[in-house]
């Protein structure tokens, strides 16, 4: 490789296009460059091929190179939030780094929703933003806020640049950070001079991270005892968290479940971790979780728990959860073992390379006649499975309207597997992960741990725009659908065209569904006015001012046809208005704080554990042990 540098360009050329200093680059000579340009050739070099962003003051020199730049598509997104979810839904969609780019101060304060979104779903993105110059750094100077002080607890790691020579180490650090162990969000806050200055440009940069050193080989010792617990127990469960799929591991999950005959549970994170289709599974746990998968793990003698958090939302009352389960708790994050339940058999580590360790030593004590005997487990899990399936009905009073869980299941029923369905929060998040079904990684997208309505709608975006050749479901509330509506003007002018159901009952389902059953029905602050009574908005109107097509469905006879028409518009993105009962409510549910043994199948009616005919009976009143 030739040493030379280049020729200077004569006095008064134009500089050096953005692909000759590429090409300097990618041969490792040194390219004097703008901070800025440096910033755009440190994205090249880490394959950023898409950034979700909004130009403002402080950020505005970044974007003059990133107009020559021929790798780096830039999308305009309509609101910073909407460009924070579209980074997550790319991301999501394809385990890689997703990028998004705002100014200082609102600029940066409106991304702080998904990027504390993203750290509590571990979601791999980098978040660049523009800041006053230096010298004004804390004088409270125009459009000045101290992002990385606001986020620091909400980022991985972040960093603020005021010097243009360190702008391609930070960038490769950043997506080094945020991209390995336990993925999140990073930041990376430049300083306005910082991007203006000149600098020299050469790649890769020299970086150290001594306090970073993820573990990701498991200790031999923990993986024999792991095995050891797994064969002498006589109810185990594989309680799966969404960092199997983070972790690319739902191949080997699927092994190490043919190898052990172990039934399996998948929280709301980790759908499609394992084939919904799989005779094993037995489907979701949690607050809305099946009756069969929240009874395992309530009956268990042993939890196989890899990558999940023990999260309040998956144990309900701690105290309660599991009681005589012993348990194996596998993460990357050492932080997470130990938290909330205490570790019988601590593993750190990588959850693939767990997963392939626990396989060889399940497998060579099989090969030396040592292996447990689950059959029994087997077959009363599968008979919970059997009698208690999720299903619904409608409402008294509401016979011909048209029930959610019908629009989702149909849904998915007709776009398939191979299909992407990103959901908002609330009750139409749920039905979404109960009705559809999951039969690969990476297919179900939602806003699990921060719960953040406005998630769908640019996290969908983000998705297609990794994955154009699929089709891109995002199953919203009219509640969530109003929050960040706006994206679908950058579906529409940058050719996205996603498909989005609105789950419309007039409401925020979800908290009505709490106002019905714990606060006497008194309806306080829910009604949206979106379909009972009048259409404000009328979505169909508002599909046709973005340049979307709007579709609606009133009657339950024409779901199937309203979804197939949706499902043969893929030039824009197209809105369907499902207009539902407002009084469906998500079954089965356990009421938030109490014993997961309170589940209940619908409004005062629970399942029967203890008897040897698993039947559902009619509980007290008080069954959900609030008070009332």
């Amino acid at each position: 490789m030739s040493d030379a540098k280049p020729a200077p360009s004569p006095a008064g050329s134009p500089a050096p296009s953005p692909s000759r200093l590429a090409e300097q680059a990618k041969a490792k000579v040194p390219a004097q460059v703008t901070g800025a340009q440096s910033l755009v050739l440190s994205l090249e070099a880490m394959e950023v091929d898409t950034v979700f962003g909004i130009p403002g003051g402080a950020i505005l020199p970044a974007y003059d190179p990133l107009l020559d730049s021929v790798k780096v598509r830039h999308i305009l997104v309509r609101h910073e939030q909407g460009a924070g979810h579209a980074a997550e839904g790319y991301a999501s969609a394809t385990g890689k780094v997703g990028v998004c780019m705002a100014t200082s101060g609102p600029g940066a304060t409106n991304l702080v929703t998904a990027i504390a979104d993203a750290y509590m779903d571990s979601v791999p993105i980098v978040a660049i933003t523009g800041q006053v110059a230096s010298a004004a750094i804390g004088t409270d100077a125009f459009q000045e806020a101290d992002i990385r002080g606001i986020t620091m607890p909400i980022t991985k790691h972040n960093y603020l640049v005021t010097d243009a020579a360190q702008i391609p180490r930070v960038i490769a650090e950043a997506f080094h950070i945020a991209s390995t162990g336990r993925p999140g969000p990073v930041l990376v806050d430049i300083s306005k001079d910082a991007l203006q200055a000149k600098t020299t440009f050469a790649w890769p940069p020299k970086y150290d991270l001594p306090g970073y050193r993820p573990v990701a080989r498991p200790h031999n010792k923990q993986i024999r005892e792991a095995a050891r617990l797994i064969a002498a127990a006589k109810r185990p469960v594989f309680y799966v968290g969404g960092g199997v799929v983070r972790g690319r591991a739902s191949d080997a999950l699927r092994e190490f479940v043919e190898l052990t005959q172990i039934p399996v549970v998948t929280t709301l994170m980790a759908r499609g971790a394992v084939p919904d289709s799989h005779p094993l599974h037995l489907g979701m746990p949690g607050m809305h979780g099946s009756v069969a998968a929240v009874t395992a793990l309530q009956k268990s003698d042993l939890l196989i728990t890899l990558g999940a958090r023990f999260d309040d939302r998956v144990t309900g009352q701690l105290s309660t959860f599991a009681p005589e389960a012993k348990v194996i708790h596998a993460d990357i994050d050492p932080a997470e073992i130990s938290k909330n339940r205490t570790a019988d058999v601590p593993i750190v580590g990588d959850v693939l390379e767990v997963i392939g360790e626990l396989v060889k030593a399940v497998s060579a004590d099989h090969e030396a006649g040592v292996r447990g005997d689950y059959a029994a487990w087997r077959e009363q899990t599968a008979g919970w499975k059997a009698t208690f399936p999720l299903g619904y009905t409608t409402p008294e009073g509401e016979e011909g309207a048209v029930s959610p869980q019908q629009v989702i299941e149909r849904i998915g029923a007709i776009s398939g597997p191979e299909s992407i369905y990103v959901a908002g929060v609330g009750q139409h998040q749920m039905w979404a992960a109960q009705f559809v079904q999951y039969e690969r990684p990476n297919a179900w997208l939602n806003s699990g741990g921060l719960g953040t309505m406005g998630y769908a709608v640019p996290a969908a975006m983000g998705a297609k725009v990794a994955e154009p050749d699929r089709v891109v479901w995002a199953i919203d509330g009219d509640g969530c659908f109003q929050m960040t509506n706006q994206e679908l003007a950058t579906c529409v002018i940058n050719n996205i065209p996603i498909k989005v159901a609105i789950i419309n009952n007039s409401s925020l389902g979800m908290v009505r569904q709490w106002q019905s059953l714990f606060y006497d029905k008194r309806y306080s602050n829910t009604d949206l006015h979106t379909s009972v009574g009048n259409r404000i908005p009328d979505f169909v109107k508002l599909a046709d001012a973005y340049g979307c097509v709007g579709l609606r469905c009133e009657r339950p006879e024409d779901i199937d046809a309203t979804i197939k028409k949706a499902m043969e518009i893929n030039d824009v993105p197209v809105i369907v208005d499902f207009v539902v009962h407002r009084d469906a409510m998500v079954w089965p549910m356990v009421p938030a704080g109490v014993s997961n043994d309170a589940i209940q199948v619908a409004k005062d009616t629970a399942p029967q554990w203890d008897r040897e005919e698993d039947e559902a009976t009619e509980q007290p009143e008080d069954a959900d042990k609030d008070g009332k």
